[in-house]
């Protein structure tokens, strides 16, 4: 006799308890009633043979056992539903979806023109914006998650391939009231015991700490470690801190006002934005298509 096993509305209930942890919002979300979830809970443990939750104070607690499957469920539900929506994309005249990611910042302004310009001569292949784990996007390529990464730092896989896009610059970013806002650059002496937030306190060899801090021996006081972007920027905009970030992925709120960008002194700190790709992407096919048309774009658009 077979073993019973779990299927997809297990996991999808699974995931929902564990999000929510409570039986009426994990219903509400399913679209089911508290009793229907109560039932299928049930069904679960008797399939598994070991209990899932136990209730506390109205509230559902995840065990061992639920734990190890929800952890599963969301990256096993996450890989389907974009399956699905390959399919659909592919039935709707879609031939190929390519996933693109831009490590660090969530830097997608000059997306809508680039996505209309390449789709008006390549109909049949569709780009999709991803995110998840955007500092280690040589991981996310070779793990499939994303096909192309739009990358600032240095490194080199035997497994990637990379196209040189365009040459940047790190810059200080401070709220336009900040005493440093009227300086035209910003050497390592005017940062020291600055409130500094930074995308993690483990020096990189292309980043500020490395190519600024390090050298003047003069370092800020770090405020905070902020993974993302959009945070920096917001604590930038309010007066809690300064940073140092790419140019052209804080244009957008430099030229709102929000903030201001001032080089970095006495030289420069450049840095190359480049497309990654795995190497076995065929040399004709969609990927390498979209790698050298964001080559082109970049080179006519700056």
């Amino acid at each position: 006799m077979d073993t019973p096993r779990l299927d997809i509305r297990h996991l999808q209930m699974i995931r929902a308890i564990g999000r929510t942890g409570r039986v009426v919002d994990a219903a509400e979300e399913l679209g089911l009633t508290p009793s229907a979830l109560s039932h299928r809970i049930k069904e679960a443990e008797r399939r598994l043979g070991a209990p899932l939750f136990e209730r506390t104070h109205k509230r559902l607690r995840m065990t061992a056992a639920a734990e190890y499957l929800a952890n599963f469920c969301e990256k096993f539900l996450g890989e389907l539903y974009l399956i699905e929506d390959e399919v659909r994309r592919m039935n709707a005249g879609i031939d190929r979806v390519v996933r693109i990611a831009v490590e660090n910042y969530s830097a997608y302004h000059w997306f809508p023109a680039f996505f209309g310009e390449f789709r008006a001569k390549n109909p049949s292949i569709d780009i999709q914006i991803m995110a998840g784990n955007r500092r280690d996007m040589t991981g996310s390529l070779l793990d499939r998650h994303v096909d192309l990464a739009i990358v600032s730092n240095a490194t080199h896989h035997a497994a990637t391939r990379a196209l040189p896009l365009f040459d940047d610059q790190l810059v200080f970013v401070c709220a336009p009231e900040h005493p440093l806002a009227s300086r035209d650059v910003i050497a390592a002496e005017d940062i020291e015991g600055q409130r500094f937030v930074t995308f993690t306190k483990v020096p990189e060899p292309d980043q500020e700490f490395a190519n600024l801090f390090r050298p003047e021996r003069r370092y800020p006081k770090w405020t905070a470690a902020v993974e993302l972007p959009e945070a920096i920027v917001e604590l930038v905009a309010a007066n809690q801190g300064t940073s140092v970030l790419a140019q052209w992925a804080v244009a957008p709120h430099v030229q709102s006002g929000r903030i201001m960008a001032i080089p970095l002194g006495p030289s420069p700190v450049q840095i190359q934005w480049r497309c990654e790709l795995r190497k076995d992407e065929p040399q004709n096919g969609p990927v390498q298509n979209v790698a050298e048309a964001l080559a082109v774009w970049f080179s006519d658009h700056g």
